[in-house]
């Protein structure tokens, strides 16, 4: 069974910077994309970052492409999305997905219908 814990966020001041764990268990078999989405108020769930787990496919949306990086620990199957320089526009609930597809990583944007598996987020707000 997978089960996705994320951990790390908080409260920053803008220009800040936050790393996110993402800790996967039940994703050994195979391969896969982990992904992590956002969530802000009134606002719908976007993809922000994916790692596939053999490396070979990583997506990052463009508006946090110099700012934000997607890593893997793979002895501790525990993925990381690395933010810096955060931006108001960044404050959200983060929450990591999985899908047994590694290419979704590899794809122009990160569609959540098709993550089956969900973490319960993490928020990260950020204000002055």
């Amino acid at each position: 069974q997978v089960h996705l814990v994320e951990s790390g966020g908080d409260s920053v001041q803008p220009g800040g910077s936050l790393t996110l764990s993402c800790a996967a268990s039940g994703i050994t078999s195979g391969q896969w994309c982990v992904a992590w989405f956002r969530q802000a108020p009134m606002h719908s769930r976007e993809g922000v970052a994916g790692l596939s787990t053999d490396g070979g496919y990583r997506y990052i949306r463009d508006e946090v492409f110099r700012r934000f990086t997607v890593s893997r620990d793979a002895a501790k199957n525990t993925f990381y999305l690395e933010m810096h320089d955060l931006k108001s526009e960044d404050d959200g609930r983060y929450y990591c997905a999985a899908v047994p597809a590694p290419w979704y990583c590899g794809r122009v944007y990160l569609d959540d219908i098709e993550f089956q598996h969900w973490g319960q987020g993490t928020q990260v707000t950020v204000s002055s």
